[in-house]
């Protein structure tokens, strides 16, 4: 190839400085954006929670939810990562302080499905806003995401429902205490 031919050749770059083959939509981007602090708010909510429970010898319990933390703090790796491989600086917004006050095992575990459910609408969102920009590579990024996510849906959901039919009987939640410290509620 000649030096002309070389020169010519024209490499899209990203605000970060990486060389792009697409851009990010800037809708999108901010709606990215708005994600990663939403799971960020997730993993402290939910080491929040973790918390609560060890100050009240759910052992089980504690480590479920600070393993929930360390899963979200990676979920929002995930989408900063996919962010950087696209050629963007990464932005991050501050963080509300987490709730630490509960009154019940049932309370809490309500709030986490509701965070599932919060985190599951703004995937969904995001997925909207990558066909209506006509983002396919951020489509295919979100699939297995938006599928994990359901599975954590669901896992809320069968919790709260294991609580539920616990009915604050201490003996039930130590039962549930336990499986939840050996991992053993979600296996089939």
């Amino acid at each position: 190839m000649s030096q002309a031919t070389q020169n010519s050749i024209q490499i899209n770059k990203g605000p970060s400085g990486r060389a792009i083959a697409h851009p990010i939509d800037p809708s999108l981007l901010q709606a990215l954006y708005e994600h990663i602090t939403i799971e960020r708010s997730a993993s402290a909510q939910y080491f929040a929670m973790s918390i609560w429970f060890s100050e009240r010898e759910l052992r089980g319990f504690s480590r479920f939810f600070d393993k929930e933390s360390k899963a979200e703090q990676e979920h929002a790796s995930k989408f900063v990562n996919y962010l950087i491989a696209r050629g963007q600086t990464v932005i991050l917004d501050d963080i509300l302080k987490p709730k630490q006050t509960y009154y019940s095992v049932l309370d809490l575990v309500k709030e986490t499905f509701q965070l599932e459910a919060d985190v599951t609408s703004s995937l969904q969102q995001l997925y909207a806003a990558a066909e209506r920009s006509n983002d396919t590579r951020t489509t295919v990024f979100l699939d297995p995401i938006i599928d994990n996510q359901i599975s954590a849906e669901d896992d809320a959901s069968y919790l709260i429902g294991k609580v539920q039919l616990a009915e604050d009987d201490p003996s039930a939640l130590l039962i549930i205490d336990s499986d939840l410290y050996n991992d053993r509620l979600y296996k089939e």
